[in-house]
């Protein structure tokens, strides 16, 4: 059995099916149980559980903010 997809604020995402504009990127906006994505062609907004979400990723790409990840003390 394999663990949780490590998600990242930021991340985009590669998804199965495409949106209905015709794109399949999706960018992380919120993390949680639900987890919030927004597709980066035509800005829609979704709120997925994130098991239904991580059968959804084909793969997950660049564009992770390490920034929110460190901490500067």
């Amino acid at each position: 059995m394999k663990g949780p997809v490590p998600l990242n604020l930021g991340a985009i995402l590669l998804l199965r099916k495409k949106h209905p504009c015709g794109n399949d990127l999706w960018q992380v906006t919120r993390l949680g149980a639900d987890i919030r994505i927004r597709c980066q062609k035509c800005g829609h907004s979704v709120l997925i559980p994130r098991s239904k979400l991580e059968r959804m990723i084909r793969k997950v790409l660049g564009g992770v903010d390490e920034s929110r990840n460190s901490r500067a003390d």
